[in-house]
């Protein structure tokens, strides 16, 4: 019996085949036999009859045979011309692809982990396979059953990449070889013309940037994650050593010993410094937070206590002296937790606690940036166990100021970054959590998660304290708590 099917005597010459779904037959054949799709690829579905026919154009469903050029598969406009046994597609001006399927604006931003185009072919022209290809099933990988992702992975050809390659890429066949290269889809150009409202900070003090001793930490954002990401993978989950500068920050009521409960988000930038929203000190507008506090470092799960996390207490809360909140947003949302230590040392740095950098420059509209945090998701109102990541892009502050966006509330201790068509968003329970750029090749944090209006809400894109406008007062506030 093939595929793990179980044999069964049924008399002395004779047997059965117990066949694990989706196989059947005498012998637990497999479900996509040799010309079962003519001129297409079988592909495995979880439903009867257990597998589908992806046609190559212009063949058609159910069986993948059709004549060539009726109708004509050629898109947006291209001419179809027979040439031989095949036909090529003759595209109009700006269309490229076999099929003039990929547009002009076709394109992927930074190393394309959020790219969702429609390009299907490798730099070499070999066509990509289905993500739920059986051939890629069969040889190991298994993106259908474990990662499958309506925006990313999925029942689709398209060029991915969800494991932090250097730009997409997708499988392909070559023989009875399955292979994988980057895809022949062009980077984005650096939007021009779109700079960001930049001014001198709110809270600029008049003496030049003060300079800190080094941390004892050797570097940072520079993280190294637990092991190589598989070639598959899916969904936002975060890698150990991923996002080490992760904070936790939790409380309890004062001199009590109850549990403590996670309540936002927060940065590691030194070995006793954490940078935190300055809205997570409160209770209410203009009531602090009178609670024991530490921060759990080095941590992925919030239900399970791992033995890569330290745990250290909140020796003070400096929170900023122009915080306000109002009806419409929150004004210089930031704070800074000295931690507990001894000799200027608080958080040992390993593989999954280091710093992140503060950033040194404005960064430009449209870069792609990572926010993480255990905040609500579509599937919890209350929070992920798990630290969840997820990339978004920095929007310009004219973009952010218009009416069906966020209006004139914004300063320029705040910006915005995600999507303003919805979707990918912070939310509660990431307050004060970072958002972090990649600034020649290291990662600064560029904002902390400050407030918006509800979660992933079409025109109401996150909006995040601007750290660089407040890097004055942070390096200030760590030299005059120093010893």
């Amino acid at each position: 019996c093939l595929n793990n099917g179980v044999c069964e005597e049924k008399n002395k010459r004779r047997f059965k085949c117990d066949c694990p779904r989706p196989f059947k037959g005498r012998r637990c054949p497999k479900v996509c036999r040799r010309g079962i799709c003519g001129r297409g690829e079988c592909v495995l579905t979880s439903n009867p009859p257990f597998y589908e026919c992806k046609c190559k154009e212009p063949f058609q469903p159910p069986d993948c045979k059709h004549s060539l050029c009726e109708p004509n598969p050629c898109r947006n406009g291209g001419q179809c011309v027979i040439d031989g046994n095949d036909f090529d597609c003759q595209c109009p001006p700006g269309y490229r692809g076999r099929f003039c399927h990929v547009g002009p604006n076709d394109c992927y931003v930074d190393d394309g982990e959020s790219y969702r185009g429609n390009v299907s072919e490798t730099d070499d022209g070999d066509e990509c396979l289905y993500w739920n290809s059986h051939f890629i099933l069969e040889n190991g990988a298994d993106p259908f059953n474990s990662f499958e992702d309506k925006d990313g992975l999925g029942h689709h050809n398209f060029c991915r990449n969800p494991d932090g390659d250097k730009m997409p890429w997708c499988f392909y066949r070559r023989g009875r070889r399955l292979l994988w290269e980057h895809c022949d889809v062009i980077e984005c150009p650096v939007p021009s013309g779109h700079s960001t409202n930049f001014s001198s900070p709110t809270d600029a003090l008049p003496t030049p940037l003060i300079t800190v001793a080094p941390p004892p930490f050797s570097t940072c954002g520079k993280p190294q994650p637990k092991k190589a990401i598989t070639r598959i993978f899916g969904g936002l989950k975060v890698a150990p050593g991923a996002i080490p500068w992760q904070v936790s920050l939790q409380v309890r009521p004062k001199n009590t010993n109850q549990p403590f409960r996670h309540i936002c988000g927060g940065v590691l930038i030194a070995s006793c410094w954490v940078l935190t929203a300055a809205h997570c000190m409160f209770t209410h507008v203009d009531i602090i937070v009178i609670k024991d506090m530490q921060v759990v470092l080095g941590s992925l799960s919030q239900d399970v206590t791992e033995h890569t996390e330290q745990t250290i207490k909140v020796e003070e809360a400096i929170v900023h002296e122009n915080y306000r909140e109002t009806r419409s947003a929150v004004y210089n949302d930031i704070a800074l937790l000295k931690l507990e230590g001894t000799g200027g040392v608080c958080a040992n740095e390993t593989q999954f606690v280091k710093t992140a950098c503060l950033p040194d420059a404005p960064l430009p509209d449209g870069m792609e940036c990572t926010i993480s945090g255990w905040g609500a998701t579509e599937e919890s109102d209350y929070g992920s166990s798990h630290l969840l990541e997820a990339n978004v892009l920095l929007i310009g502050q004219e973009k952010c100021s218009e009416p069906k966006v966020y209006g004139t509330v914004l300063d320029n201790s705040m910006f915005c970054a995600g999507y303003l068509q919805g979707g990918v968003d912070s939310c509660q329970g990431d307050s004060g959590g970072p958002l972090t750029c990649k600034q020649d090749h290291t990662s600064v944090i560029y904002g902390l998660v400050s407030w918006g209006d509800q979660c992933g809400r079409k025109n109401k894109p996150g909006v995040y304290t601007r750290v660089t406008n407040f890097l004055n007062w942070i390096k200030s506030k760590m030299q005059a708590a120093s010893p």
